[in-house]
């Protein structure tokens, strides 16, 4: 006799899945044991589920395949939601399998009993409770089916019982891949793109995570068209390298000259980006924007134009409608705008003659130097967010990965989890908050446990550094962001990892390298400044009036010496350089 789980089992097979990330759990032990028994698929344990989720989520972004994750009924299941959260905001394709209780006490107040059917449906693109075995394997195929040609999350919900029941078989079919289409926007739409951008005496390109496997089309267009290229954080890893036309990131992490590109541009080109904060947007232009998805159309900035389209395909259709554009006046200025702003903050990430706390830009720099040609990045929600995204340098093969859309805490450690178990022989670097590192702190055991070769780097700066950033410039005294925090080399020696900690900027590079060279997983706590300021390239008058009302707050409630300290880190050193 076949059961469902074992149906189950081959037809992710089929579909090239090669492990599922997941915690064992009694409703679930017909779907592992049948994992157990074939030798196509591995079961990666984890320490919690939600690092399972995020695993799968880093393993379907680098692949852009089908990966899976599963949890036990209730409490386990439960769990995955973070993670399958961030995986469908980033667009990927992942298969939960959540088991539930039996299907006969459902409605009862059981043990653990959760509607997971429920619970998930805002974090899928599919959800469904198979109730008996006959709905499988068809519930199975239309989920995959739904996660890849949508880019989301499906959740297939199986009482403990089902899994072990007779399966009803199945009508074998394709595998489950994505399909590859061409998509373009109609003639009269080009036609109009084209008019607006030929009659525009300034266009600026702002690109985002669709312009992936576009460079090439994007750089034709910017040259014809004598645009510089603003990307949002998830283009970084696709249009900044080899770009004659770059010109920085905009957004609360970027920097002047890419805020100063699309404020002054009288025609914006959207490509492939949700980028979602409005202020950052030109304030007088028009806005053509092409997107896959057209439902993204004009969400963020009202467009004269909406395209719907692939980035590559639609540019392909409109190059041969544009005019040779000779005049670079708007380019040249932009780009001498930011050879400025990378210019000043280059000279940010310096040793600081062995002046302690170490600067985190110094961290983020050495790193992006010593890490090989290929390394896979993945930076933890908040200030390593902003280091990795002004110092990490992209040549191509190099990725960049994280909670983007997402925003959640403590997502390094675990998406390094998954990226290094789908490539286990490729450099996977996880830039981890202090913060974030202890909120998942158990999977520095999976790591070891999983013999992965994760190298992790540790901004240790005892505190919540970019909630304090925010609580600044609110003009909020930090309250509650404080970290007393373990040696966290002591930590992983103590677990059998390789760990290091790092005080003295001096000692910085010999301990990377050291890292880095480790035949196994490794962990560099680095000491960094806590009052280190990520501004935003634009400063409004709330935040200025933010900044103020801290200070006096700060003196007020006892607690100067944090300015002294804050105007040390940011304002005094310079006067070294």
């Amino acid at each position: 006799m076949t059961n469902v789980a074992e149906t189950i089992v081959e037809i992710i097979e089929d579909a090239g899945v090669e492990r599922v990330y997941g915690l064992p759990g009694d409703s679930l032990n017909g779907f592992t044991d049948a994992i157990r028994r074939t030798d196509k698929i591995a079961w990666q344990h984890v320490r919690h589920e939600e690092a399972a989720a995020f695993a799968a989520a880093a393993e379907a972004t680098l692949t852009g395949e089908l990966t899976v994750c599963a949890g036990s009924c209730g409490p386990g299941n439960l769990h995955l939601i973070n993670g399958l959260f961030d995986a469908n905001r980033s667009r990927v394709p992942v298969l939960a399998i959540a088991a539930q209780i039996p299907a006969s006490e459902i409605g009862s107040g059981y043990f653990q009993e959760t509607h997971p059917q429920d619970l998930f449906r805002e974090c899928s693109v599919y959800t469904e409770l198979v109730s008996v075995p006959e709905q499988l394997p068809r519930v199975l195929e239309i989920a995959m089916r739904t996660a890849v040609e949508k880019r989301g999350v499906a959740v297939v919900v199986v009482p403990g019982e089902v899994f072990l029941a007779e399966s009803a078989g199945r009508k074998k079919s394709a595998p489950i891949r994505a399909t590859q289409s061409v998509v373009r926007p109609g003639e009269h739409e080009l036609g109009i793109a084209a008019q607006i951008l030929n009659e525009a005496k300034r266009v600026t390109i702002l690109g985002g995570a669709g312009t992936e496997g576009a460079h090439r089309q994007v750089l034709q267009i910017a040259e014809k068209l004598k645009a510089p290229v603003v990307h949002a954080l998830r283009g970084k890893e696709f249009l900044e390298y080899d770009n004659p036309y770059d010109v920085g990131m905009t957004g609360l992490l970027g920097f002047s000259s890419g805020y100063r590109a699309m404020e002054s541009c009288d025609a914006l080109l959207m490509l492939g980006t949700d980028f979602p904060y409005q202020q950052f947007y030109p304030s007088k232009a028009q806005v053509v924007q092409v997107d896959i998805r057209g439902e993204q159309l004009g969400r963020r900035t009202p467009v004269d134009l909406g395209l719907v389209g692939d980035v590559g395909d639609t540019i392909e259709a409109l190059l041969p409608r544009l005019d040779d554009r000779g005049n670079r006046r708007h380019l040249d200025s932009s780009l001498k705008h930011y050879a400025k702003a990378r210019k000043g903050l280059d000279e940010l990430a310096d040793n600081d003659h062995n002046r302690q706390p170490i600067h985190p830009q110094y961290v983020a720099r050495l790193v992006s130097e010593l890490a090989s040609n290929d390394a896979v990045f993945i930076p933890d929600v908040g200030s390593p967010v902003v280091w990795a995204s002004r110092y990490l340098t992209m040549n191509g093969r190099r990725r960049l990965i994280g909670s983007f859309s997402h925003g959640t805490m403590a997502n390094a450690l675990p998406h390094a989890i998954g990226a290094q178990s789908a490539f286990p022989d490729r450099q996977v670097v996880a830039l981890a908050g202090d913060g974030g590192l202890g909120m998942l702190f158990g999977e520095l055991l999976t790591v070891r446990q999983n013999k992965l070769p994760v190298k992790i780097v540790v901004f240790n700066n005892s505190s919540l550094n970019f909630v304090e950033v925010e609580m600044k410039a609110a003009g909020f005294v930090n309250y509650g962001t404080h970290l007393d925090n373990p040696n966290f080399a002591d930590v992983a020696n103590a677990m059998g990892i390789h760990g290091r900690r790092v005080e003295q900027p001096d000692d910085l590079e010999g301990a990377l390298r050291e890292a880095f060279d480790h035949d196994g997983p490794a962990l560099v706590d680095v000491v960094t400044a806590q009052q280190e300021l990520s501004i935003p390239p634009a400063i409004n008058a709330q935040q200025v009036k933010g900044f103020t009302l801290y200070a006096i707050r700060t003196i007020m409630s006892g607690r100067g010496d944090e300015l002294v300290d804050l105007a040390d880190t940011n304002v005094f050193r310079r006067l070294f350089d």
